[in-house]
């Protein structure tokens, strides 16, 4: 969400950003709204400063008649213009919050991932003497990920991780978490059923409101009790990541600017309808309803300097990550037109895939600048007592099970056998080098 003041002041800019971004918005009814909103306010006060003064002129009038009379039209005018105003304002708030955030110069205007743009790329890509084989059947071979009984159990979309792989994706937590402490992220395991104004915080409602029919989230229909023994009709939601639950940590809290940076790293479970990619990567694990991901989040001063700094930092921990395990990786400058309304700048990484024999988006890492502060109402107060909203920047540092797609097809081996990562094997049981056919 952006301030009016800055929208009336930007208003070119943001036509363009409305454009370049695909969204569905009439600036110009906007700004039509808020002059017609502002001028009923005004009316209003007017009107209720006239209210007061017949109430005091009632007090000593000797022809009370007449200040009646008044009273009942300026009565009469509230209760038409009131009503009104509280449509209008709806209807600003509805518009309001689809106004995006302006990206940044150097972002690439496109329509959509076709026009993302490659700017590094790193490791060799793997020329193999056998034919390799894809995720699915690497698993089922070395029976570590079962499929049909997921799908039995869950639903579309479902597994189970088994064995070694359930041990090789905690390795794989365990390892993010490790990294991401020793640079200073403090470790969080946040709620993962959080209320409305979470997702609406952070910009994942493509509206005001939940849309199940746009909205990739979980909404859980039954009622629970409040901690009175009372019925509790607040609406939850199911997360799609940690970033939502570590980012309203502090919604509706003025932070000291001595505080910032501050740093989070958050371990969860993550789910997700799919709803926009219905038909899209139908087997295996690339795009799953329930997966494991440890994010990053970031709370910065509202400087653009600053929350630029801590972008580029968070994007060099994940490629250190990827390199760690010794993936093949490159990182893509995102489109206008493939990110979303709130973000400033954007960055994909993606990890070579073998079986698949393609690329794979295995990360992505947002600069928000002061959009979802100022939803949650996030903000920090400087030396001179001064408050502004602050800048949020999130990344993914490891998805899972991803990222477990990556290796297995990057390290496995002609006898059907995969290599376990170096950097992972001191999370494995017994310090596994490699994961055999039983």
């Amino acid at each position: 969400m952006l301030d009016i003041k800055f929208i009336r002041e930007n208003s070119q800019e943001l036509k363009k950003a409305i454009e370049n971004k695909n969204i569905n918005l009439d600036l110009d009814r906007l700004l039509e709204m808020d002059r017609e909103r502002v001028k009923m306010m005004q009316e209003i006060e007017e009107l209720q400063a006239q209210k007061n003064k017949i109430n005091e002129d009632m007090q000593r009038a000797e022809d009370k008649k007449s200040v009646i009379e008044r009273g009942k039209e300026v009565k009469e005018k509230l209760l038409r213009l009131e009503p009104l105003l509280e449509k209008t304002q709806k209807n600003f708030d509805d518009m309001m919050v689809k106004v995006p955030n302006i990206p940044s110069e150097d972002t690439p205007v496109g329509r959509d991932e076709k026009d993302n743009v490659e700017i590094e790329k790193s490791g060799e890509i793997l020329k193999f003497d056998f034919e390799p084989k894809t995720h699915i059947e690497i698993a089922k071979d070395l029976d570590i990920i079962d499929f049909e009984r997921g799908a039995k159990v869950a639903g579309y979309r479902g597994y189970y991780m088994k064995n070694e792989g359930a041990s090789l994706q905690m390795a794989l937590m365990m390892f993010t978490l490790e990294k991401l402490v020793q640079k200073g992220f403090a470790p969080i395991i946040p709620p993962t059923l959080v209320k409305e104004f979470v997702l609406f915080g952070t910009g994942y409602f493509s509206g005001k409101n939940f849309d199940p029919e746009v909205d990739e989230i979980y909404k859980i229909e039954n009622i629970d009790k409040n901690e009175e023994g009372g019925i509790n009709k607040e609406n939850k939601f199911l997360v799609g990541t940690a970033e939502p639950s570590l980012l309203a940590y502090y919604a509706n809290e003025i932070l000291d600017e001595s505080q910032l940076p501050v740093k989070f790293c958050g371990f969860s479970q993550c789910y997700r309808s799919e709803i926009g990619s219905y038909g899209k990567d139908t087997k295996g694990l690339y795009r799953v309803h329930e997966f494991m991901k440890v994010e990053q989040v970031c709370l910065t001063k509202n400087n653009i300097d600053d929350s630029n700094k801590m972008h580029l930092e968070m994007v060099e921990i994940s490629k250190e990550l990827h390199r760690d395990l010794g993936l093949p990786y490159r990182v893509l400058s995102i489109c206008t037109g493939d990110m979303s309304a709130g973000k400033y700048k954007m960055f994909d990484l993606e990890a070579w895939m073998p079986g698949m024999n393609r690329w794979g988006e295995t990360g992505s890492a947002s600069n928000f600048l002061d959009w979802q502060a100022r939803r949650l109402n996030v903000r920090y107060k400087n030396s001179e007592g001064k408050k502004n909203f602050v800048h949020m920047i999130n990344n993914t540092a490891i998805p899972s099970p991803r990222i477990i797609i990556a290796i297995l097809e990057n390290y496995q081996q002609q006898d059907g056998s995969v290599i376990i990562p170096e950097a992972l094997r001191k999370w494995m049981p017994n310090n596994m080098e490699k994961i055999e056919k039983k």
